[in-house]
């Protein structure tokens, strides 16, 4: 694939929902010098400016605002039409895992992008409001090749390098992110929709590389690792918010970015994306600052529905049995970060059970509901919690628009596992359901989800590659 040599954009995010309008960023990558025209909307232009730049190409942004109903902004000639997030009738689409660890960049592009080019015939259907991305949309795990700093990474990596090889390490590592990032906007089905429906994105590890925060604290705290964890999080900003340090959308609860937890609300709708990358430790997921974000979240008002985009599932199936199997065969043990990633984790019980008394305080407050969207697993599945009151929390799984499918028998072998149940909160049961009009608990294709609100009442579709759109689940 090809990403630098021409003007890619604008991709769109949002930044921001009030009630003024939809406060919008489109995001250029230039190379050769070139500067993008200046966007049109209501009346008005919005000049790009340079937020980044790199050997290769500089990267513009625009801020701009259409009315919340909805409108249409001009760029370059082309009229561009978004769709708005009222209180009516409303289309969300959920995607996640954008790639794959190996050989993505040569990887044919209607072949991997098949997902991508049904999603832009189902938004010519019937348009989606927001295009929200739920981790990995990138799989950054080869921009650590090419450098001796990095050749072995995690496995091995010098303990003092200079000042000197750090700095051209970090000027390695951003190109290569830069490459990724140019390559995936480049592609022709997800250029046309990301220009048409502003994004909402959510890191996850490949983001950054395969397993990060659950590797070996030596290598995620070594000077090797910091750089990479910087490089990683900048290409976040500026390819995943339209940002740059200092300068984050309002969306974003920590103005600094120490952590990447954001909301959205409006519109009978809220979006809240935790971030489960930023502070993340073997045995921690967030820290701190996190925590009160997601606290803060929870004491706030919200009528309406809750989206709580958790990048891992919140929902899962019992880990521990595959944890102690995998810890016990040595060739096996390489997958331990995997396991550990999850919320399910034996490392992490406390803090699952934290978030699980979270969300179901949300959902005890007078007219909230609350659904809990993740990715991440390279499967699609569904699960329910109860909870008090007869409520039903229900999470649903999207993975991956791009990565490709595992075996079947692993999904068999979850599905297994997932029949033992598990009650993290006493009284709670968590049961994995098939998705509607499947036999099996785990849908080994790729796919993604769509969620809808018709006459108040919002219900999920996912869209699987062999299967095609399962019937709609009411929420």
């Amino acid at each position: 694939m090809s990403g630098t040599g021409r003007l890619i954009g604008p991709v769109l995010y949002l930044d921001a929902l009030a009630e003024d309008g939809l406060h919008l960023a489109a995001l250029f990558i230039a190379a050769g010098g070139q500067v993008p025209a200046e966007i049109e909307a209501g009346g008005a232009s919005a000049a790009p400016v340079r937020i980044a730049s790199y050997r290769r190409a500089e990267i513009w942004r625009a801020r701009f605002r259409l009315p919340v109903q909805g409108g249409s902004y001009r760029w370059n000639g082309t009229e561009f039409q978004v769709a708005g997030i009222g209180e009516g009738d409303l289309r969300l689409a959920y995607v996640s895992c954008n790639g794959e660890e190996t050989g993505d960049m040569e990887r044919e592009g209607s072949e991997r992008n098949a997902m991508w080019a049904r999603l832009r015939r189902a938004h010519a259907d019937a348009p989606f409001a927001l295009l929200l991305h739920g981790g990995d949309q990138v799989y950054a795990d080869e921009v650590t090749d090419g450098h001796e700093l990095t050749a072995d990474w995690p496995a091995h990596y010098p303990e003092a390098p200079s000042a000197e090889e750090l700095e051209a390490l970090n000027t390695h590592l951003r190109e290569r992110f830069l490459l990724r990032y140019a390559a995936i906007y480049a592609a022709p089905d997800l250029a046309w929709l990301a220009a048409r429906i502003p994004s909402l994105m959510q890191w996850d590890d490949h983001d950054i590389c395969d397993g990060w925060g659950s590797l070996p604290r030596a290598a995620t705290a070594s000077a090797v690792g910091r750089t990479l964890f910087s490089a990683a999080r900048e290409a976040y900003l500026v390819f995943q918010a339209a940002a740059a340090e200092g300068d984050l959308p309002p969306r974003f609860a920590d103005p600094s970015g120490g952590h990447l937890g954001w909301s959205i609300q409006g519109g009978g709708l809220r979006l809240f994306a935790p971030d489960l990358r930023s502070e993340r430790g073997r045995r921690q997921v967030m820290g701190g600052p996190g925590w009160a974000a997601a606290e803060a979240e929870r004491d706030r008002d919200c009528a309406g529905r809750t989206f709580l985009l958790s990048s891992v599932p919140l929902l899962g199936p019992r880990l521990s049995i595959l944890e102690f199997l995998m810890m016990a065969v040595p060739h096996m043990q390489k997958y331990e970060d995997d396991l550990r990633d999850q919320w399910q984790s034996r490392a992490h019980r406390a803090e699952w059970r934290r978030m699980l008394r979270l969300v179901q305080d949300i959902a005890a407050r007078d007219g909230q509901d609350v659904t809990a969207i993740s990715g991440e697993i390279h499967l699609a599945t569904r699960a329910e919690m109860s909870m008090s009151g007869g409520r039903v929390l229900h999470q649903l799984v999207a993975s991956g628009i791009a990565h490709r499918a595992p075996p079947a028998a692993w999904a068999r072998t979850l599905g297994t596992l997932a029949s033992l149940g598990e009650a993290p909160l006493p009284g709670h049961p968590i049961r994995i359901r098939p998705l509607p009009g499947q036999r099996h608990r785990y849908a080994a294709e790729r796919n993604y989800l769509m969620l809808e609100r018709r006459d108040g009442a919002w219900q999920a579709r996912w869209e699987l590659e062999e299967s095609g759109a399962t019937p709609p689940l009411p929420l």
